[in-house]
């Protein structure tokens, strides 16, 4: 983690309006910005690489042949995305870093890999205190979101084919999969078609990856009280928490306030579980808070909207009433319609309990079915 006295230059250059920046000793040029929310911008980068002969090796450049990068990690053109974080706080320092410290966990082709990061020191305006900024590298992936290609669709009033529908969320099942397999398992904690990069692929289905785990945390949380319960959403604040076993014992008296902030930051409302909106002063929370998003999220890629978003256009309707009692509207959709067994499959993830709830194997094996019932 950090810079070299070079790379700590650069940086500040492309912070004063350069064009370049350095990664620890890897250089690259900003291209253009690509989005950004909050306190990050993320931004197109293209390594620069020192001499020809480098340059004509292929494989992505320099960086790519140092790192050993998978293939599918590396553009033809040597261009990646960078995400910036400007962090004002030693809670939003450490937060980042572990950010930084759960997203080098995972290693498979639906998750995205964080290839490099740095975090620097930099001084404030007119010679205020020292804050630090982040900078992270991710393979780049332009083709947008889930969400950006559902809302484009939309807009034509065009819908994916129900197999499209089925392998695209079959890639993201086996994202989580590598997530929920870890000892402990590991929660996104924010499955959405916002975090899932789509790139389309000539005669194949598109590729899903399912990135963004500002949020991710050890999944298993066990509750004994109303205290512990109304601390469940603001746990990840605390960073002194430490694991028990395979679990989180979570003891506290936070307030109801720091829920609502918590969950709100970090689990968008139309696709958060209803044990994350009103907890049971006795439960044990699993990595199945995930399935109730990954339900939605198959939802979503049908019908471009999360199943409980018509409340938020109702007079009077409840976001929250909504999910809590799985109340599940059927839009419009193509014709001939999405399968009934489509529908039957949302529902058998939205179990308001979550005892009930399936496990992400389960799903696995009902979607592969599915996936060869109509494939054939």
């Amino acid at each position: 983690m950090g810079c070299s006295f070079s790379g700590l230059n650069a940086l500040y250059d492309a912070v004063n309006g350069g064009g370049d920046v350095w990664i620890n000793e890897n250089r690259f040029r900003i291209v253009r910005q690509l989005g950004e929310g909050g306190f990050a911008f993320v931004y197109l980068v293209k390594e620069i690489v020192a001499d020809a002969g480098a340059a004509a090796g292929g494989g992505g450049g320099r960086f790519a042949a140092k790192k050993s990068l998978h293939p599918s990690h590396v553009s033809d053109d040597g261009t990646y995305a960078m995400k910036k974080i400007l962090i004002q706080s030693t809670e939003q320092l450490e937060l980042v870093r572990e950010e930084i410290r759960i997203s080098s966990l995972f290693s498979h082709p639906n998750l995205l890999p964080l290839l490099d990061h740095a975090i620097i020191a930099v001084k404030g305006p007119q010679g205020g205190s020292w804050n630090h900024e982040a900078y992270l590298l991710f393979p780049v992936h332009l083709d947008g979101t889930l969400l950006d290609n559902t809302k484009a669709m939309q807009a034509k009033k065009e819908f994916f084919p129900t197999l499209t529908v089925l392998q695209i969320f079959r890639q993201l099942c086996a994202g989580l999969k590598h997530m929920h397999s870890f000892d402990p398992p590991y929660a996104h904690n924010d499955v959405k078609p916002g975090n899932v990069l789509i790139t389309h692929r000539k005669g194949q289905p598109p590729l899903a990856i399912l990135m963004d785990f500002g949020s991710a945390r050890p999944a298993r949380k066990e509750i004994h009280s109303r205290s512990e319960a109304l601390r469940l959403q603001a746990w990840p604040l605390s960073l002194s928490i430490q694991p028990k076993h395979s679990s989180f014992n979570i003891s506290s008296t936070s307030s109801l306030q720091h829920v609502h902030e918590w969950a709100a930051e970090h689990c968008s409302a139309p696709f958060r579980a209803p044990e994350l909106w009103d907890c049971p002063s006795h439960a044990d929370i699993d990595e199945r808070t995930d399935i109730w998003s990954l339900g939605c999220t198959l939802y979503a890629i049908m019908y471009g909207v999360s199943p409980f978003e018509y409340a938020l256009g109702e007079s009077g309707g409840s976001l929250q009433l909504a999910i809590i009692n799985a109340q599940v509207k059927w839009p419009p959709g193509p014709t001939p319609p999405y399968p009934e067994s489509l529908h039957q499959f949302v529902v058998w993830m939205l179990q308001p309990q979550p005892a009930v709830r399936p496990h992400i194997d389960d799903i696995i094996i009902h979607v592969d079915k599915l996936i060869s019932k109509y494939s054939s």
